[in-house]
């Protein structure tokens, strides 16, 4: 398959060292361009995410951080799923301006969700982006990046609904079909629909720390991430609940993350048996209770390390670690990095947070 991305580049058309290299915030002095694509038939909901989170994205003075721009395979009308079209004001050229491109979904998937290839078109209008520029998909958006050749070798999920399609069409892509969203560095999937918006504040957290980002999830009226809690770098997010029996233990347990946590005090919350509440647990998180503590308490210990002062033996007691040598392993294991580089990375960026 010929790839149109970058070609001087190697096969992918985008070196994982450049995928890296950009960051989001100020870029060469000037915003960070995110650039969605709108292809014909795109659904007008997730086409809405990126300037929904990245456009209310501001630091602790209020300035913007995104620019964010929409663009078509070409300028004027694009077709929508709903019975109405929008108005582009650009066309692709303005991929070549991107600093982080965005392919919204379509229900027209046309040649790559049918051939597994590019149509001349989409070909043409990927050509335009840069080398090192950031990558996501929203939804089935993922059958484009993998279309261009983009994902082969590497990790990705899309619409639930499309995961066996995708994965028959593309055998080199490493579907996950149980997650919100994957971060692969330079190059991010999310799955169907709301899951873009867990997406877009992921990448919002990761460029400019948690309180910019529960920021922009509180003026969206959406949480900043899932029941349970979700991990900077990892992608495997928790399952959302089917339903609540244990709710009041995890309420319980998270007022109280400092101290030792019991299971058998956390199964008296609900009255229940330990062998009836871990099962039950399970069901409804999907993971046991003592990894949900453990997930709660590198929570709050990324909350601690970018927003206070305090030093490492001092956040391990509070997130209820006990020592910093068993709040490093933890961290490390859940995030891939130690606490103290993770401090360093979100207290020297320019946080909205009052560091």
């Amino acid at each position: 398959m010929d790839v149109p991305v970058n070609p001087e580049n190697s096969e992918s058309g985008v070196p994982d060292d450049a995928l890296e290299a950009r960051g989001a915030g100020q870029t060469g002095g000037r915003l960070h361009r995110v650039v969605v694509l709108a292809l014909p038939g795109v659904i007008p909901f997730e086409l809405s995410i990126p300037y929904r989170i990245f456009g209310r994205a501001t630091s602790a003075d209020g300035e913007p951080l995104y620019e964010v721009v929409t663009c078509g395979l070409t300028a004027g009308a694009v077709r929508t799923d709903a019975d109405y079209s929008i108005n582009v004001e650009h066309g692709p050229e303005a991929l070549a301006a991107a600093d982080t491109v965005v392919i919204a979904p379509t229900y027209e998937r046309g040649l790559p969700y049918t051939e597994g290839r590019l149509d001349d078109a989409q070909a043409a209008a990927l050509a335009h982006i840069r080398p090192g520029t950031r990558l996501v998909s929203i939804c089935t958006g993922s059958f484009v990046l993998a279309a261009a050749g983009l994902l082969d070798g590497r990790p990705a999920t899309t619409h639930w609904s499309s995961t066996d399609h995708f994965q028959q069409l593309y055998p080199s892509v490493r579907v996950d079909a149980d997650v919100l969203f994957v971060d692969d560095g330079g190059l991010l999937t999310s799955a169907g629909v709301a899951s873009g918006i867990d997406l877009c504040l992921h990448i919002v957290r990761r460029d400019h720390g948690s309180a910019v980002a529960n920021e922009v999830a509180r003026r969206s009226v959406v949480p900043p991430h899932r029941d349970g809690g979700q991990a900077q770098y990892i992608h495997r997010p928790v399952p959302e609940p089917r339903f609540a029996t244990t709710t009041t233990a995890r309420a319980w347990a998270l007022g109280r993350l400092h101290e030792p946590i019991q299971l058998r005090d956390m199964a008296a919350q609900e009255a229940m048996s330990i062998r009836t509440f871990t099962r039950r647990f399970r069901e409804e998180v999907g993971i046991s209770p003592g990894q949900w503590l453990t997930q709660q308490r590198v929570e709050r210990a990324r909350h601690l390390l970018e927003d206070s002062d305090l030093s490492m033996d001092q956040v391990a007691r509070d997130a209820g670690f006990g020592t910093a040598a068993s709040m490093r392993q933890h961290f490390q294991g859940a995030l891939g990095v130690s606490p103290s580089a993770y401090r360093r990375t979100f207290r020297t960026a320019p946080v909205g947070s009052s560091h």
